[in-house]
């Protein structure tokens, strides 16, 4: 449906109403050892509605786009409202109108056919298995999701866009003494595959590094249990950004008990700290995340988190920006058509500093250099524990040797005032999802930080 139907459905709301439909699309493709091991694509749309009513929200939704589905939606979700209303006692707040209009295309410049990127991942493939053979075993992966909106609110908002992502994951296995071995790595990008994917000849200097760190962590040591002076990868400090910071700092999170609550205008890192929400640009360049308005039609803007170690404010939704007194962010986000806008990191970026790597590692007797992590988990203390399956032992200002699989822990507000040297490099990581709640695409990143916490033994 377009937004021009959607605004002339809400002529006549006597409340406040949004409406969104949207289009979401997937493919997977997935090759096994030079084999097609998975070959998925998937679609769903529909049509949402919420609506605000003396304080009390209420939402609908339905997988038919029409008139007659939004019409009963608007008057399913006053009623759902007018309930909440009634049970959470109604108050006099009201909403900021804060309005924006936004229209989008995402053109293709480079289609490519499903039969097309089939032949791209066996090239890879082929590559791979010729050039390392003594590899277990090689697999690729092609990920691609868009998400395809319009929407349109009883305040004047209204907007039209596609955000399409490819992601691209190549794992490496080997076999050492009977103990097999595995590494990743992934690219992730705005756009389509034939827009998104990185070209064939990048990609064999990438499976290069791939293949000499699979070795090297197939014959690594185990890491010393301590606190030690360590040095986090962009990749490592991007994801502990996100989630140990990040999620501490949206204001739906704040007001439930978040600990950030405690440390606004406070020093919560050193002066090389800065950490920003980018809506969708950074210095001039487009992010991999680029979100100009927000499912409530609110105008998307950078979140500053942390700017030279003190505690700025919040990423927040148009409720919550006034409640809190804080500039709008634009931060509400939907992943599906059947899902509320939550409050949703787009690009979290620790900003760049001045040091060189080389400099960082030098400075470090004896500590480690964390490049790769997995999942981990983090709370509202801003506590977290991270897995790493990549790094390397720091001996007298040099790289030793590959570490296996180990664990960083801390809290971070604690962490980040033992940052003492930020590197100059910047790299943005957009692969996977978010999952708070829903699942949404996001980016996180930086350069490399030097800082202090706890590792894992073995």
């Amino acid at each position: 449906m377009h937004y021009s139907l959607l605004k002339k459905l809400l002529a006549d709301t006597p409340h406040y109403v949004e409406l969104r439909a949207q289009t979401n699309g997937q493919h997977f493709l997935s090759l096994s050892d030079g084999d097609l091991a998975e070959n998925q694509e998937s679609m769903n749309s529909g049509l949402s509605c919420r609506t605000f009513v003396s304080g009390g929200w209420g939402f609908a939704s339905s997988g038919l786009q029409n008139e007659a589905s939004a019409k009963a939606l608007i008057a399913k979700a006053t009623k759902n409202a007018e309930f909440m209303s009634t049970a959470n006692g109604p108050t006099e707040f009201v909403l900021p109108k804060d309005t924006f209009s936004f229209e989008r295309e995402n053109v293709e410049k480079n289609k490519m056919s499903t039969k097309e990127q089939v032949e791209f991942l066996k090239d890879l493939h082929t590559h791979a298995s010729q050039k390392y053979s003594d590899l277990k075993s090689i697999k690729f992966m092609i990920v691609f999701h868009q998400l395809e909106k319009s929407l349109a609110n009883s305040f004047g908002s209204h907007a039209s866009h596609v955000l399409p992502r490819t992601s691209l994951y190549m794992t490496f296995s080997i076999e050492v003494e009977g103990e097999v071995t595995s590494l990743s790595r992934y690219h992730g990008h705005n756009g389509r595959p034939g827009d998104a994917l990185p070209k064939k000849e990048a990609l064999h200097k990438d499976m290069e590094g791939l293949y000499e760190q699979v070795k090297q962590k197939s014959v690594g040591v185990h890491a010393t249990a301590g606190t030690k002076e360590v040095i986090l990868a962009p990749a490592v400090a991007g994801i502990l950004a996100h989630e140990a910071i990040g999620h501490p700092t949206e204001a739906d999170l704040v007001r439930s008990g978040s600990v950030a609550a405690n440390y606004l205008g406070q020093k919560v890192g050193t002066d090389l700290v800065t950490m920003v929400d980018y809506a969708h640009s950074f210095e001039g360049e487009e992010l991999p995340v680029p979100v100009y308005i927000d499912d409530e039609g609110v105008e998307a803007k950078d979140a500053v988190l942390i700017d030279k170690g003190v505690f700025k404010g919040y990423m927040n939704n148009r409720e919550l920006s006034q409640f809190y007194n804080q500039a709008p962010t634009g931060n509400a986000r939907a992943y599906d058509y059947s899902d509320e806008p939550l409050i949703r990191m787009r690009n979290t970026i620790i900003n760049p500093g001045k040091s060189k790597l080389e400099e960082m590692i030098a400075s470090i007797d004896d500590g480690y250099y964390f490049t790769q992590s997995s999942n981990g988990q983090a709370d509202l203390t801003s506590e977290f524990m991270f897995g790493v399956t990549m790094g390397y032992e720091i001996k007298n200002g040099k790289l030793g040797r590959a570490i296996k699989d180990t664990t960083i822990s801390g809290v971070a507000f604690d962490m980040l005032s033992t940052v003492d040297m930020v590197s100059d490099e910047l790299e943005i990581h957009c692969t996977g999802f978010c999952g708070k709640k829903q699942r949404m695409i996001v980016s996180h990143g930086g350069p490399s930080i030097k800082c202090r916490l706890h590792v894992g033994g073995r």
